[in-house]
């Protein structure tokens, strides 16, 4: 979740996406398709599977709002159950999603 910005590098074509873990698995764009590699270091072998820039598009705008909308939640939850610490709290969960807190 903290590196979904990345997936915004990938759509503009300046970057590549990891998964984090093995096996090393890559989303790169490739003019109009974003190919997702399941083991990039199987180059021959390896699954994968291609969607158009606008589907992945669509799809990296639904996870940013949930997690926008995730964020929001927190904070209406901080300020009613944490009231002392609220702003701190609601600070930290959008430093950690890479997010503008909601106020």
């Amino acid at each position: 979740m903290e590196t979904w910005r990345d997936w915004l590098e990938v759509l503009n074509g300046t970057g590549c996406a990891y998964f984090g873990h093995d096996p090393f698995s890559t989303a790169e764009r490739l003019g109009d398709i974003v190919r997702l590699t399941l083991d990039a270091h199987e180059t021959d072998s390896s699954p994968v599977i291609e969607l158009s820039v606008d589907q992945i598009g669509t799809l990296v705008t639904g996870a940013q709002q949930d997690l926008q909308d995730f964020l929001s939640l927190a904070e209406t939850w901080a300020e009613q159950d944490l009231p002392a610490h609220a702003a701190a709290v609601t600070a930290a969960l959008a430093r950690a999603l890479d997010l503008v807190p909601t106020s």
